[in-house]
């Protein structure tokens, strides 16, 4: 007997795979990219300022995450990609630096967001419904702007090492970053733990205003009445 719920997931995982791995590869790229405009060459001198998904993808955040969610019937993927290597001592300024690197990440995913939901109204509007590539493309490109607010969002968590957690880092003292730090080796339980207790449940509420207001904006900046 077929089990269709989890066909429906396989399913949903596979209209999710395209936008899943862009909006992390980009978010490295970005990390990387911003780190060079700092002086830091690291990212660059080991292949990782690339959009080839290959040298960024993670064995747990891309593989065993993405897995678990749908597993647990998560409705978004959840994960993230190798993080790209980061010297913050060669930064021409560090504080600065290390603030604005971090931030690039999801500032990337952000900037994804209002690109697909352009993509989004452009697909609504100009392809006809009958298209036979008309549906999984609205549906990756709706997934696309929830997925990549998540992935913003998720990462502002200050929690090391999260991205949040190294913009908090950029105002603390060097011995109050070490101890903050120090946290991180504790962090995988702690976002595990949290995860099967739902509680990143509570980010789809800004997650699902997000999108609704994005939508809403490119709608109107196209001139188009009501998003289905």
């Amino acid at each position: 007997m077929i089990d269709h719920s989890l066909t429906d997931r396989l399913q949903m995982m596979l209209i999710q795979a395209v936008p899943f791995v862009m909006a992390i590869v980009f978010h490295e790229f970005a990390h990387g990219f911003v780190a060079n405009k700092f002086g830091d060459t690291t990212a660059k001198n080991m292949g990782r300022l690339t959009l080839n998904p290959l040298p960024h993808l993670d064995p747990i955040g891309t593989i065993l995450f993405p897995a678990i969610n749908m597993i647990l019937g998560i409705n978004l993927l959840f994960g993230w990609a190798r993080p790209v290597p980061i010297n913050p001592t060669q930064f021409t300024k560090y504080r600065a630096g290390l603030f604005w690197v971090s931030l690039a990440g999801p500032g990337m995913n952000f900037l994804l967001a209002i690109i697909s939901s352009l993509m989004f109204c452009l697909i609504n509007h100009y392809i006809p419904a009958n298209f036979y590539l008309y549906e999984p493309l609205i549906a990756m490109a709706y997934i696309s702007i929830s997925l990549n607010y998540a992935l913003a969002i998720f990462n502002l968590i200050p929690l090391p090492p999260l991205d949040g957690s190294k913009m908090v880092e950029s105002f603390l003292s060097y011995e109050t970053a070490r101890k903050y730090e120090a946290i991180s080796q504790y962090s995988f339980f702690i976002l595990l733990g949290l995860l099967w207790i739902g509680a990143f449940q509570m980010l789809t509420y800004p997650i699902n205003f997000l999108t609704q207001v994005t939508l809403y904006l490119a709608s109107a900046f196209f001139g188009l009445i009501g998003i289905n």
